[in-house]
């Protein structure tokens, strides 16, 4: 409840203004009846700017869902590029300084909201858990940590483990579904939001490996329409061991996306039993906004 605005009803509804008796003046007021004259005002007759106020702690998805829909005045004034300006302030998604283009605030807003990194366990905290095996070649899979024998330490020192390969092929995958990731159909097909993929690999200093990775954007039935998937990367025996990082953004790629399918992995090459092969951590696929773009204006309910 908003100080001295009555008691509040259901979304769009009036609300009430009590008003005493006429049987008595305010300064000898001895009414021990609830008042007898219950004024209704629209909740529309409020400032805009208050009701600005009110939208502001509403949860972004009840606006577009539940008070978008009400009338003419609450579809404008949550259209309005200020409100979605100050939520993402609010929520700290931006600073008072910030000067970078945004097309569209409101989408703005919902892909920070859902920003993050879209791979389970990716630095091996949990051992294998979350990753499908799909090659367990040699001594298979394994979890080290950091820096390992004949190894460098990671660029980030939050990073403490990472999953290392052997003399046969290993490579594990992820498939992530975006519409259990909360990423709506409109979302992706009307705006398309940039997908940035990074991996890290790193080798033994005293054996040569080979890396590769592949990812895949897919539709609902898992038909490919974006690829990345470069050439495998050799690094020869006597190397510096230092820890290099892919990257891969996905942008405008074809309407449809609905899971992205991701999968690294590699092999020693001296053939050398135990774990001697490429080393992977800290991978990730992020959603992120594209500042530049100009998408379609309107949005549907997320």
């Amino acid at each position: 409840m908003f100080p001295g605005l009555g008691s509040w009803g259901s979304v769009g509804s009036t609300f009430l203004v009590r008003a005493h008796d006429q049987c008595c003046s305010p300064q000898a007021c001895v009414c021990t009846s609830p008042p007898a004259t219950m004024a209704l005002v629209s909740i529309n007759q409020l400032p805009e700017n208050i009701l600005l106020e009110v939208f502001m702690h509403v949860p972004a998805r009840q606006l577009l869902r539940n008070c978008r829909p009400v009338c003419c005045l609450w579809r404008d004034l949550i259209d309005l590029v200020s409100l979605w300006k100050r939520k993402c302030l609010r929520e700290g998604y931006v600073t008072e300084d910030w000067d970078q283009p945004v097309s569209d605030w409101k989408v703005f807003y919902f892909l920070c909201s859902l920003r993050r990194n879209l791979l389970r366990n990716p630095c091996a905290e949990e051992d294998m858990k979350s990753w499908k095996i799909d090659s367990n070649g040699g001594d298979q899979w394994k979890v080290e940590s950091l820096p390992g024998a004949h190894g460098t330490g990671f660029p980030d020192s939050k990073v403490k483990k990472y999953f290392v390969t052997s003399y046969d092929m290993c490579l594990k995958s992820q498939i992530i579904d975006l519409k259990a990731e909360g990423y709506w159909e409109e979302l992706l097909d009307k705006f398309r939001p940039d997908i940035v993929v990074k991996d890290w690999f790193a080798p033994r200093a005293d054996c040569g490996c080979t890396y590769q990775i592949r990812v895949q954007l897919a539709s609902a039935d898992y038909l490919v329409l974006a690829s990345f998937e470069p050439p495998p990367v050799t690094i020869h025996q006597w190397n510096d061991a230092k820890w290099t990082e892919v990257s891969h953004t996905f942008s405008d790629y074809p309407p449809g996306v609905r899971h992205i399918f991701f999968q690294h992995g590699g092999k020693d090459t001296q053939f050398w039993a135990g774990w001697y092969g490429p080393r992977v951590t800290n991978s990730s696929v992020v959603i992120s906004h594209r500042v530049t773009r100009n998408p379609p204006h309107a949005m549907a309910q997320p």
